[in-house]
Formats: C-alpha cells, sequence, structure tokens
C-alpha cells in the first residue's frame, strides 16, 4: 500500500473531492493544500494590508480530521470558499515566501505517513519523493461547469462564461509562474477525468494505492 500519495491538476478537476473520499476509504490522513494558500488569501483580504513575510510570519494553519480549516485559531471553512478568496488564492501563491512557509507546514504534516495531498506542486515540489503521484485533469469546459454547479449550490452567484475565463486565467498564471509553476511530474500517472463519475475517479485511485 502506497503510504504517501500526491495529486495534482489544474482549478476545477476535482481534486480535493476524490482525494478526501480516498483518504476516507483508505483511513488516511487528507490535506488539502489549495485550502491552505486560500487561507493565506483571506487572511491578506482581513488584514486589509499588502502581502509581506511580516503578515504570514507567525500564521498558523490546521486541518483537522472532518476536513475543517482554522486560520490563526478560527474555523473559516466556509470563508475560504468564496469566489473572491479563491481569485485571491492564485495570487499569494506567486510569492516565494508564501510557498517557502507553506511547503513547510506540508512536508511536516506528511511525516506521519498514511496521507493524501492534493494542489498544484506536490508531486513536483512539495513531495517529489510520495509514493504514488496523480496528475488530475479535466478538459476547461467540464471544470467550469463544476464550479458553476458548486457555487450555485453554495449560493453564490456564478455566471458560467465568467468561470471559465477565470479557469483559463487561472491555468495560464499556475503554469507560467516563476516559482513551482503547475506541471506534471514526470513519474505522475495522468487521470483525465472528464468524462468518468467521481466514484470511478477514486476506484481508479484506489486501484493504484494498492
Amino acid at each position: 500500500m502506497k503510504k504517501i500519495i500526491a495529486v495534482d491538476g489544474p482549478a476545477g478537476a476535482g481534486k480535493s473531492t476524490v482525494s478526501k473520499l480516498c483518504a476516507a476509504r483508505l483511513g488516511y490522513t487528507y490535506i488539502d493544500t489549495g485550502a491552505m494558500y486560500r487561507a493565506v488569501a483571506l487572511k491578506v483580504i482581513q488584514s486589509g494590508k499588502n502581502l509581506d513575510e511580516n503578515l504570514i510570519k507567525d500564521i498558523e494553519i490546521t486541518l483537522d480530521e472532518s476536513g475543517k480549516v482554522f486560520l490563526d485559531g478560527i474555523d473559516v471553512t466556509k470563508e475560504i470558499r468564496t469566489p473572491e478568496v479563491s481569485r485571491g488564492a492564485s495570487n499569494v501563491a506567486k510569492f516565494g515566501f508564501v510557498r517557502k512557509k507553506l511547503t513547510e507546514l506540508q512536508r511536516e504534516m506528511a511525516k506521519r505517513g498514511k496521507v493524501i495531498m492534493d494542489g498544484r506542486d506536490i508531486g513536483t515540489q512539495v513531495l517529489p519523493n510520495a509514493d504514488l503521484k496523480i496528475f488530475l485533469t479535466a478538459s476547461v469546459d467540464e471544470r467550469a461547469k463544476r464550479r458553476f454547479e458548486e457555487l450555485k449550490a453554495k449560493n453564490f452567484p456564478a455566471n458560467l462564461d465568467q468561470i471559465k475565463n477565470e479557469i483559463i486565467l487561472r491555468d495560464k498564471q499556475d503554469s507560467e509562474r516563476e516559482i513551482a509553476p503547475l506541471a506534471q511530474a514526470d513519474d505522475a500517472i495522468l487521470l483525465d477525468s472528464t468524462n468518468l463519475t467521481v466514484e470511478q475517479v477514486v476506484n481508479k485511485i484506489l486501484e493504484l494505492a494498492q
């Protein structure tokens, strides 16, 4: 059984959904690194200040077994899922000192083993020695549709064309950023979920984990 599993991929590919389900089936700990970047973005928004090293020097981000996210001891699970914070997450991820800080936290979390960690640079930067690496993707149209349905379910205003354009922009930003760009690790297994159900993707990853 693979003890450390890294799942990378672009926005809206379904990384969080399938990783959380796989972790539950395996009895592993799920670590949502995207939520950690969202937490940093939320801290910047709430502070009303420009992002610098002092702002996040003593930041505390923790994830509990149920998937809740705590920022400096406060439950921000719902707050980090707004469209504003989503846009901010991609911006804060450009800063080297942010990635350095969160990478340290993420590697510490992974030391205990039996973890599934998802993000955009897990297999290439954070956990290059992971036992199993998955690069999960889907077409832009499918990812936009999923994000649209997710926002509508949470009663957030949503426009499908706008979401698609934002995903295209985020793909460009994530893949072209100078520090730790989104990329498939050489030893990662490509898994296209465009025409697969969540259950099919989960089953495939569980097969690979064995």
